[in-house]
């Protein structure tokens, strides 16, 4: 199928632009790499494998450091934990701007794909609102726990038949954030949306755009589903400006409108309703998915290793016993269980990839130098797999996280989410409303909860 789908795009990109276009062309001394084609670049090399994997290969046949060409867009790759750290945290700030070379995809509206000083403004605020509704308090475990309660029941329920746990831990950890009903359907869509840009054909949509839209296929869905995301989401926001309280928020939305009265006059504001609802949108999309999806695996993977999993029981029963559910405080004292939750984290690298970036100005990096806005692919996944951070790292081994003594070890090269922050984005903390008894972050009034801020707590 997609090497047909290859094939036309070859002969309707030769046809627009001719063979020898430009766009192949690099501007300044990128590292070397795999001889590309006119327009295609080198996608041949990665038609058949998973993209992860086969520019884990390439690295292996170049460098740590080299460039890819996407299309006629060049790409440099950092692969393994040494190259990572050397950008991403050594050199945080030369390379936090936020890479898309697609921008009906790139949401640049949101606090994700932000680039500039948007990026520091969005993310700061996100973060002191959320502490202020429940981050890193007791308000939040206990939403967490009141949900998890029902989990094992439902469980139970199924009397040993076989069947998907995707749907019910999908809708578990979206109760965290917000238990309206109407959002079961928005969870379809978040997995839809997720499924497909992370297949070939939104890989070959985010390369080529003006092509693939004359093209039919499921790329198109993309759009349809967040059209319908976005809808419901700003009706959200339309409920809250009818019933909220100027200066007494219940909710992200709210907080999120307090701060657009404040700054309506300013032209240059980056609180504005686009933003408000690309923004909620990002946070639902990287609450659920990731989130059940590790989840999902974390059962396969001790279903896969029963003696693991009785292990990681034995130590649950002996520190927290069977009368207690165990809470945040209980972790310094369950080294193995930790240990696991991490391992599972490292073997699956759900955001294998991470997200693209790009140079905010003239870098040098290990000999090359590398001009502004540059776009960057970090291989999270090459650090988890690196054979000189961890041990046997294609095989599960909670010893990974494990001192000789079996006491929990954190390990640098551990970045499931992407490691470092560009220092513009320090220190520039949002207060948030000082009052006490609101609701935790949520999407809707007088509910609690949200489920992805500890992924976003264990990536800064």
């Amino acid at each position: 199928m997609f090497t047909g789908l290859t094939a036309l795009l070859l002969l309707l990109a030769l046809a627009r632009r001719g063979w020898g276009a430009r766009g192949t062309q690099t501007q300044g001394a990128l590292p070397p790499g795999p001889t590309p084609l006119p327009q295609l670049g080198n996608l041949l090399q990665l038609e058949s494998r998973r993209l992860d994997r086969a520019l884990m290969e390439l690295s292996g046949r170049w460098s740590p450091v080299f460039t890819m060409r996407l299309g006629p867009h060049p790409a440099v790759v950092l692969c393994g934990y040494s190259a990572l750290r050397d950008a991403l945290v050594l050199q945080a700030d030369a390379f936090s701007g936020r890479g898309f070379s697609n921008a009906s995809l790139a949401e640049t509206v949101s606090i994700v794909f932000s680039n500039g000083r948007r990026w520091p403004t969005l993310r700061n605020f996100a973060m002191g609102a959320l502490k202020e509704f429940g981050l890193g308090t007791r308000t939040i475990e206990e939403r967490i726990l009141e949900e998890a309660a029902y989990v094992p029941g439902e469980f139970q329920a199924t009397i040993g038949a076989p069947f998907d746990p995707r749907r019910l831990l999908d809708n578990a950890v979206s109760n965290v954030i917000c238990s309206d009903p109407e959002f079961l359907r928005l969870l379809d869509l978040f997995h839809d949306n997720f499924r497909i840009m992370s297949s070939r054909w939104g890989l070959m949509y985010n390369i080529f755009p003006s092509l693939l839209d004359w093209l039919p296929g499921p790329h198109h869905r993309i759009f349809q589903n967040f059209t319908e995301l976005r809808v419901f989401i700003s009706e959200r926001t339309q409920r809250h400006q009818q019933t909220r309280q100027p200066g007494e928020p219940h909710d992200f939305i709210d907080c999120f409108l307090d701060q657009m009265d404040k700054e309506q006059e300013d032209p240059e504001s980056h609180f504005q309703e686009e933003t408000l609802v690309m923004t909620t949108h990002n946070l639902f999309f990287g609450g659920t998915e990731t989130t059940s999806t590790t989840l999902r695996y974390g059962l396969l993977i001790l279903l896969k290793y029963p003696e693991m999993a009785a292990k990681v029981q034995a130590e649950l029963d002996a520190v927290v016993g069977w009368m207690h559910t165990p809470r945040l405080e209980d972790r310094e004292r369950l080294p193995y269980t930790s240990a696991v939750l991490h391992e599972i984290q490292r073997l699956i690298s759900v955001l294998p990839l991470g997200l693209p970036r790009a140079l905010t100005r003239d870098t040098h990096l290990r000999g090359y130098i590398l001009p502004k806005g540059t776009f960057v692919i970090p291989l999270l996944m090459s650090s988890h797999r690196d054979p000189t951070q961890f041990k046997d790292p294609d095989c599960f081994n909670p010893t990974n996280f494990l001192d000789d003594k079996g006491n929990f070890q954190s390990n640098d090269a551990f970045m499931p989410f992407a490691p470092g922050l560009g220092q513009e984005g320090r220190g520039q903390g949002w207060a948030g409303p000082q009052r006490h008894g609101a609701h935790p972050a949520s999407l809707c009034p007088q509910e609690s909860g949200c489920a992805w801020v500890q992924a976003w707590r264990d990536q800064r």
